[in-house]
């Protein structure tokens, strides 16, 4: 029996497991279980190899994506540059490690993308905003993060944002948990009357499907989407690599 996982804590929410118990139904992939190994202490990470010889691959979340890093064999240079890893696959006993959000999130927007969406505020400091940061680096789209504090240059708060900034920067990203089940209500602290048709609005919240910041861009005429498509591609990356005859190099 093939074996694969995620780590995290809570995993109470968790999208994979879930979307992995469809994918082998409907592709009849046979032989094959995803679990969820809710790990509150990152110690207890070699044992959960010990505990499992059959696993072969995990993701990995909230709050182990930086602390795994120190475990893996051979960590991908995203990984090294980003400082944080959400998909390992064991071979030959070493543990490789690939981040997949950038994967999820880079396909994701790209069929968004206009010529005039050149500078974006990315919503938030966290993990998930270092990946969309990279995406961002490397399709060559200038960034700013907003923060509820301002901390150097790169980091502004929300109390600096003006409608001359927001109107320049065509493409917003919240990378934050602000407007996520139950806290419908809620919205990032932006002035959305200086949204544009010209904006495009991504959350990585999923659920609900459209929140309280996605509304008020569409009402602006905005272009919106949800972080759902980008949990998908992130979740299919991890298969292929899983997958492959030999670990590839990201």
């Amino acid at each position: 029996m093939r074996k694969f996982g995620l780590i995290g804590f809570p995993l109470s929410h968790s999208f994979s497991k879930g979307f992995f118990a469809d994918k082998f139904a409907k592709e009849n992939i046979v032989n094959t279980q995803y679990e969820n190994f809710p790990i509150e202490n990152i110690d207890q990470f070699s044992s959960l190899w010990e505990e499992e010889p059959n696993l072969e691959g995990i993701n990995i979340t909230i709050p182990h994506k930086k602390a795994v890093i120190p475990f893996l064999d051979n960590p991908s240079s995203v990984v090294k540059a980003m400082n944080a890893c959400n998909c390992i696959r064991k071979y030959n006993g070493q543990l490789y490690g690939y981040n997949t959000d950038v994967i999820g999130f880079e396909k994701s927007l790209q069929p968004f993308l206009k010529a005039h969406h050149q500078k974006a505020l990315i919503l938030g400091t966290g993990g998930a905003a270092a990946a969309v940061a990279w995406v961002l680096e490397k399709l060559g789209i200038t960034y700013q993060y907003v923060s509820r504090t301002s901390a150097g240059k790169n980091v502004m708060s929300y109390d600096d944002l003006n409608n001359a900034i927001l109107q320049d920067h065509l493409l917003i990203i919240n990378t934050s948990p602000v407007g996520m089940y139950p806290h419908v209500n809620e919205a990032p602290a932006l002035d959305y009357t200086a949204i544009t048709p010209a904006h495009h609005l991504y959350d990585l919240i999923y659920n609900p499907a459209e929140t309280l910041f996605l509304t008020n861009g569409k009402e602006r005429g905005a272009s919106i989407q949800n972080g759902l498509e980008m949990l998908h591609l992130q979740a299919e990356a991890s298969w292929e690599i899983w997958n492959r005859e030999t670990p590839f190099v990201q």
